[in-house]
């Protein structure tokens, strides 16, 4: 399963509805990246698999991913979502409302995931999911099973990084900083642990009961 047609096909698997492609239009005005539709469909999956009633989401972009986790999730979760830019989250905002996402099942919290994190509850959350800086992955995955229950889910996107982790003569830092984070979590035993490639690339790994 390596030629472009049938990842193309991978990706085609689960249509999106309007309220998808509408996050994805404002994706492209403010020139966020989001999710691919193989990874948005697998946090969708993920979330319900987990029975998710607490997700937490590094990098709220304009929705795409968030409306995924929260259309996974329980029908009473809550997402808490950081971001550093308002903008975005104005927009996702928009999103979750349009597609029917009760106000009260989202919390969307502006700021720097290193200076957020550290104020949530640990144990407090079924799945985090981590798209933000990827220079800052190492220091995500510290927060992130620290914030997870036991059993529960840390995924990481762009964990390919547009091909460049798997080809070594790539040294930028956000390739380097994914590289080694896929390096730890490999060499981790206590850590169950997929490298799927959905979208740019899914690293999904459980905590230990």
């Amino acid at each position: 399963m390596t030629t472009e047609a049938s990842l193309a096909y991978v990706e085609q698997f689960q249509s999106e509805d309007d309220h998808l492609r509408t996050a994805r239009q404002h994706a492209e005005t403010v020139g966020v990246v989001p999710v691919l539709p193989g990874a948005r469909a697998a946090l969708s999956f993920l979330a319900g698999a987990a029975g998710a009633k607490s997700v937490a989401e590094i990098g709220t972009g304009t929705g795409v991913s968030g409306l995924a986790l929260l259309r996974g999730m329980l029908p009473d979760g809550v997402l808490t979502s950081v971001d550093l830019e308002a903008e975005n989250q104005r927009l996702a905002r928009q999103v979750f409302l349009g597609a029917g996402i009760s106000p009260t099942r989202f919390r969307l919290i502006t700021g720097s995931a290193l200076d957020v994190l550290p104020r949530l509850n640990d144990g407090g959350y079924d799945l985090v999911f981590c798209d933000g800086d990827k220079v800052e992955y190492g220091e995500y995955l510290d927060e992130a099973l620290r914030l997870t229950r036991a059993g529960g889910f840390v995924v990481f996107d762009n964990a390919l990084w547009h091909d460049r982790v798997a080809d070594p003569s790539q040294r930028d830092p956000e390739t380097v900083a994914i590289r080694e984070l896929v390096e730890r979590v490999r060499a981790d035993e206590d850590l169950s642990a997929l490298l799927l490639p959905l979208g740019d690339g899914l690293l999904v790994l459980q905590k230990p009961h």
